[in-house]
C-alpha cells in the first residue's frame, strides 16, 4: 500500500506494519529504481540545505531504505561521513553495495534498528539529520522529534520531508471511466493514512504543523521549501514502472473501497495488454510536490 503521505520519496515507506512477509531482496531493485527517479528532488533539496549546512561532519539518513539518498548526500557533501539508518538489514546491505560502487564507502556507514531509539547508538552527534517520510511511521511524532533533535550537534540541522501534495500521473479525463479517478483515490488514501496512524503503537494525534513541532522540540530558525518532481508526458520507462507500481499498491490497498466502475478503470490502467494502460498510453506523466522543513539546534 502506497500513499503520498507515507510512501517515502526514497521508495521505502510502505513497509510499516507489513511484518516479515516482504522479500526485501526482491523488492530492493524496485525501491532503488524509484528512488533514482526522484533524484532531481533530492538534489535540489540538498542544494537548498547546503546554503546553511556548509561543512557537515556527520550526516544521518534516518529511514534510509536502500541508500540512494544517503549516497546522494555523500556526493553532495564530499567532506561528510554519512550513516544510513534503517530497520531492514537487507536494504542496508544494498546501501553499502551502492556506496562501494559510487566510491564513497570509505566515509559511509549503516546502522540497523528501529527509530528513534537506534539513533542513541550513533558514535557522535549529527550535523545534519535527514528524515524522509519516516517520522509519521512513529506513534508519538512529537517525542520522536525530540529524540531526533537530541542527536544533533550544537548548530546542527534537522530536515524533515513530510507533506507536500498528492502526486498526479494522468489527466483528469482519461477517456475511460468517470473523470477524476485520482482525486477519488486521494480521499480513500487519506482515510487509509488516518487508520494507519491510529493503529501505530503509542499513537498520538498531532496537528501536522511541522515548523511548530520542530520549535516544540527545542529547535529554532525553521525554514520550509517545496520541490517539484515534474516528468512530463510521454513518460519514460522508469517513470511508467513507478506509476504502475504505485497504482498497483493502491489497487491492493484501497481498491475494494472504489465503486465498480472505478475498479474496472483502474484494472484497465494496470493491464499491460490494454491499449488504455499506463504501460503504453502516451499521456502518462509524474508530477509531485515534496515539502522539506528544517530547523537548527541552538549552538
Amino acid at each position: 500500500m502506497a500513499h503520498d503521505h507515507h510512501e517515502h520519496a526514497n521508495g521505502h515507506g510502505h513497509r510499516h506494519g507489513h511484518g516479515t512477509d516482504i522479500d526485501w531482496n526482491e523488492l530492493g531493485p524496485l525501491l532503488e529504481s524509484q528512488a533514482e527517479l526522484f533524484s532531481p528532488v533530492y538534489e535540489r533539496a540538498m542544494a537548498w540545505l547546503g546554503q546553511e549546512v556548509t561543512e557537515p561532519g556527520l550526516i544521518v539518513d534516518a529511514g534510509s531504505g536502500p541508500g540512494v539518498v544517503s549516497c546522494l548526500f555523500a556526493e553532495a557533501f564530499p567532506g561528510a561521513r554519512v550513516v544510513a539508518v534503517d530497520a531492514t538489514a537487507p536494504l542496508l546491505e544494498r546501501a553499502r553495495a551502492r556506496a562501494a560502487r559510487q566510491g564513497v564507502a570509505d566515509r559511509f556507514g549503516t546502522l540497523a534498528g528501529e527509530l528513534p531509539e537506534v539513533l542513541e547508538e550513533l558514535e557522535y552527534p549529527a550535523d545534519l539529520l535527514w528524515a524522509s517520510r519516516s517520522l509519521h511511521h512513529l506513534g508519538d511524532q512529537r517525542a520522536a522529534l525530540a529524540a531526533f533533535a537530541a542527536r544533533l550537534a550544537p548548530g546542527g540541522t534537522l530536515a524533515l520531508l513530510e507533506g507536500g501534495l498528492p502526486s498526479r500521473f494522468l489527466p483528469r479525463d482519461i477517456g475511460i471511466g468517470r473523470p477524476g479517478l485520482q482525486a477519488r483515490m486521494d480521499v480513500l488514501e487519506e482515510e487509509w493514512f488516518a487508520r494507519m496512524r491510529a493503529d501505530l503503537p503509542g499513537s498520538v494525534a498531532e496537528t501536522e504543523d511541522w515548523p511548530a513541532l520542530l520549535t516544540s522540540a527545542g529547535l529554532e530558525h525553521t525554514r520550509t521549501r517545496t520541490f517539484l518532481l515534474d516528468l512530463p508526458a510521454p513518460a519514460g520507462d522508469r517513470a511508467r514502472a513507478y506509476v504502475a507500481a504505485h497504482l498497483s499498491r493502491l489497487r491492493e490497498g484501497v481498491g475494494d473501497a472504489l465503486d465498480a466502475e472505478d475498479r474496472a478503470t483502474l484494472d484497465r490502467l494496470l493491464d499491460p495488454s490494454d491499449p488504455a494502460s499506463v504501460h503504453v498510453r502516451p499521456d502518462v506523466f509524474v508530477l509531485g510536490a515534496y515539502t522539506v522543513h528544517t530547523a537548527v539546534r541552538r549552538g
